[in-house]
């Protein structure tokens, strides 16, 4: 801790003068860093590769102004971002003085975030053209993007799950979250009644035994052992719910096959509501996943994505009608296979205006079209950060960037981007304007199965929303939620008492 106190340094210390005198390429990155997160671990890897010593400029208190309050102290936001092993020094900005900082170390580059490049406030703009006078060079960047990580190369996987649950009980703390209060949010969740509209799935998944490459072709030959069916997409999401101990409903349309009645089966034995209307038009989707060990080998779908006639359409929408008065929320889970059209979207967001119902939106965009826009007033959708790009058609610019686009885009005060391995972070706008964000980290560092994370977070996260918990309790939960679901192979209902079991163990 001490070597980490002694990066930090004040404009007016003898260090600020060793600095300069060490003739290393210097690199200045500058905010207010109040919470770090993986967009920022981007941007100040980008920033570190541009030179040898990177030096972190962070705002003090009287530069935040009138939102200072809504930040943590400086001296903290000052910790948190020394603690980086990337980070060689980080100096508090007097009065937030970036030209007198720029001017006193002459940096060889100044980096700052891609939406910088085109609305920055007077104090950047002044010290932009002070580093340009002193033949420095300014560069607008986000950091690369990316989908996955690295860090199982440099450290292993137990030391990894501790680390994710110290950063858990971290985000924990910093939110004044407690255990009781989770404990408290789950037992709530039985007072919710919900309806999850959406695609069905049924997914096999088939254990094989690896035999060889053959003679003929370059062709893996695996040897069929055993498969097992589960409920997948929207269904899953319904199956989550019940065993948290919410009433659920779930509204879908299916083929006119076995399939079907598998799945319409399964669920009333979990006791879900069940409302399947049977399209003789398509199937029920139907993935086939082969496996060796816990390695996925490939995937079959068999599906068709056309969209509903409009008899089936008005058959949704009448059960939806006929539901909404005595629901609390609804949550849709679209994976683009034709079930949640437009007009349904406009049904949906008409009922829930006059009901006042909470509205959760998932789509699913990893091997389909779809765009996360679609869900325009809702409450609180879950896009992956590869949707949310899409959605703003924005590959350039930091997540923050992207979050706070898509939030106005759809006219939502909550957000929620899941960034696969690196965890999600919620963002939530309060009523004076403040934007509280908040990463959770994937706890879970060898899955399983990935498959059904998403589908089980935005299950548990909406039911305790429903129930009264705010974002950042829920977000809890949720990251708890999806750590278990991909500890095992396939889509299987994760229950209010397992749950709590995870959170004892893991908060103690």
């Amino acid at each position: 801790m001490n070597d980490t106190l002694h990066k930090i340094i004040s404009m007016d210390d003898e260090a600020i003068r060793d600095i300069v005198d060490r003739k290393k390429r210097l690199v200045v990155c500058y905010g207010h860093f109040n919470v770090i997160h993986p967009g920022h671990m981007r941007y100040l890897k980008y920033a570190r590769s541009l030179g040898d010593s990177l030096i972190i400029a962070v705002l003090d208190d009287v530069g935040l102004g009138r939102d200072a309050a809504n930040y943590f102290p400086e001296n903290e936001r000052a910790e948190g971002v020394s603690l980086l092993h990337i980070v060689d020094n980080v100096v508090i900005l007097e009065n937030g003085n970036l030209d007198n900082f720029i001017e006193t170390i002459k940096p060889r580059v100044l980096v700052l975030g891609s939406e910088h490049e085109d609305e920055r406030d007077s104090k950047i703009e002044s010290a932009i053209s002070l580093l340009k006078e002193q033949k420095g060079k300014v560069v607008f960047h986000a950091g690369e993007t990316r989908y996955a990580n690295a860090d199982l190369l440099y450290s292993g996987i137990d030391d990894l799950e501790i680390e994710k649950i110290s950063l858990f009980k971290k985000v924990c703390s910093s939110q004044n979250i407690k255990l009781n209060t989770l404990e408290n949010r789950l037992d709530k969740i039985s007072n919710a009644n919900l309806l999850v509209v959406g695609d069905t799935i049924v997914d096999q998944y088939v254990a094989c035994d690896a035999m060889g490459m053959s003679a003929e072709a370059p062709v893996l030959v695996v040897r069929e052992l055993e498969s097992r069916e589960f409920v997948g997409g929207a269904a899953i999401v319904a199956s989550h719910i019940k065993a948290l101990g919410a009433k659920c409903h779930f509204l879908s349309v299916v083929g006119d096959d076995l399939h079907a009645s598998h799945v319409e089966n399964e669920l009333n034995k979990q006791d879900v509501c069940t409302y399947l209307i049977a399209d003789g038009s398509r199937p029920t989707t139907y993935k086939i996943r082969y496996m060796v060990d816990n390695q996925k080998l490939f995937r079959v779908s068999q599906l068709k994505e056309h969209k509903l006639s409009a008899r089936v359409e008005n058959i949704v929408i009448e059960k939806i009608y006929e539901l909404a008065p005595s629901i609390d929320g609804i949550l849709v889970s679209d994976f683009v296979y034709g079930v949640i059209t437009d007009k349904i979207l406009d049904v949906i967001r008409e009922v829930s205006s006059k009901y006042n119902l909470k509205t959760f939106g998932d789509v699913q965009c990893s091997s389909q079209t779809g765009k996360v826009t679609k869900f325009k007033d809702f409450d609180l959708i879950f896009p992956t950060e590869k949707e949310a790009r899409l959605g703003m058609d924005n590959n350039v610019d930091g997540v923050e960037w992207i979050a706070n686009s898509l939030m106005q885009e759809i006219d939502s005060n909550e957000l929620l981007i899941t960034l696969g391995a690196e965890g999600f972070i919620a963002y939530s706008k309060q009523s004076d304007g403040f934007m509280n964000r908040q990463h959770y980290p994937a706890m879970t560092v060898n899955p399983v199965d990935v498959a059904g994370a998403g589908d089980s977070m935005f299950a548990a996260i909406s039911a305790c929303i429903s129930s009264g918990a705010n974002l950042m309790e829920a977000s809890a939960i949720g990251a708890c939620m999806a750590s278990l679901a991909v500890r095992e192979v396939g889509n299987q209902p994760i229950s209010a008492t397992k749950l709590k079991d995870y959170l004892a163990r893991i908060c103690v």
